[in-house]
């Protein structure tokens, strides 16, 4: 989640000047990682084109092992000037090439999370994450990167706060914090508490809104940030040095790593995509719905018809950057605006409970 904030920040407003001044300071913050391995796809970084496909896996520290339970599809269109983020559900039935103990390294059909929890091994466990992706979509990724949510936290602290809207008053799951309806502006614990909130939401008005279980807590980590980015960049993160070097050192002590061209820079890349403006971005849900009752629990699967459909053609169209005919084919599935309390009106439900 940071990582494709902080990415696409540093993208909204960067200049020429800026960038020269950020090239080295980027580079030594912000450390390489081999994240990708065979499904990173080749980039002229002499002359960047779109469309851009960014994999972003965020990751939480649980005892001394590493899981990945957030993962964000970052797409950039031809002209480089927008940028959708597309959340995969974590629940999401998936085949899966390394099902870990007990399935004798055989593929398997579980939830997509599962393959984030095959190994204390971060390095076999983030490689089997990014294959199951890549089978999933048919999807190579020009940029990858990884970011744990203290790393977050500590963006949101360098901005203040950020706003992220709900459509209900609920409890937190994880303190006694209540958030109450509407749109608040909250600081950096409060946003962490918020954007890990899933277990809440499976009243009909969730239903009905289509921010049940996990695609709550997806509309949440969307909200936070586009408002992260839209805040950096009217304090003027990317126009004065000194609030640049602070920004960039808010992703230091191994929160974020990057997987890119060994000859590219992070300013280079900034300066690229300078025109794609944070408070644009859309985002897209995976066309799925719940099922329970399965072996495997409750689950979104991506069930035969017209969900199957859009699916493939969803993956087609990030390939072929055609994701604005997509979206006009598929209204349902598109989030334009997350933040915006008006499009949490209730109508017909476009989901049942099922099981």
């Amino acid at each position: 989640m940071t990582y494709a904030g902080g990415l696409t920040l540093v993208v909204a407003g960067g200049t020429a000047a800026v960038a020269q001044y950020a090239v080295h300071k980027a580079d030594q913050v912000i450390p390489q990682e081999d994240i990708l391995g065979d499904a990173q796809a080749e980039m002229d970084v002499d002359h960047i084109e779109g469309p851009l496909n960014i994999l972003v896996l965020g990751t939480d520290k649980q005892g001394g092992s590493i899981r990945s339970d957030t993962m964000i599809v970052v797409h950039v269109n031809g002209d480089l000037t927008e940028a959708t983020m597309v959340s995969l559900p974590r629940d999401l039935l998936v085949d899966i090439p390394d099902c870990g103990p007990g399935y004798s390294g055989e593929p398997c059909t579980n939830k997509l999370n599962h393959a984030a929890s095959i190994s204390d091994d971060w390095e076999e466990t983030r490689a089997n994450v990014v294959s199951t992706v890549h089978d999933l979509t048919g999807l190579q990724f020009h940029l990858g990167a990884t970011a744990d949510f203290n790393g977050f936290v500590e963006m949101v602290d360098i901005v203040g706060t950020v706003e992220i809207c709900t459509w209900k008053e609920f409890q937190s799951h994880h303190t006694d914090r209540v958030f109450e309806e509407g749109c608040h502006e909250y600081d950096k614990e409060a946003a962490l508490d918020l954007v890990r909130q899933r277990y809440q939401f499976y009243d009909q008005i969730d239903y009905d809104l289509g921010l049940y279980g996990d695609y709550a807590r997806q509309n949440f980590q969307q909200q936070a940030i586009k408002s992260l980015l839209e805040k950096a960049k009217e304090q003027g993160f990317l126009e004065d040095p000194a609030k640049l070097t602070e920004l960039l050192e808010g992703f230091g002590e191994d929160k974020v790593s990057i997987d890119r061209p060994d000859d590219l820079s992070i300013a280079d890349l900034a300066v690229n995509l300078r025109n794609i403006d944070p408070s644009a971005m859309t985002t897209i849900r995976v066309p799925a719905s719940s099922e329970e009752g399965t072996e495997w629990g409750s689950v979104e699967r991506i069930h035969e018809g017209a969900e199957a459909e859009a699916a493939a053609s969803l993956w087609e169209a990030l390939q072929n950057d055609t994701l604005a005919a997509w979206m006009a084919a598929n209204p349902d599935w598109v989030k334009s605006d997350a933040a915006n309390p008006e499009s949490y009106t209730e109508g017909e439900p476009t989901q049942e409970p099922t099981g």
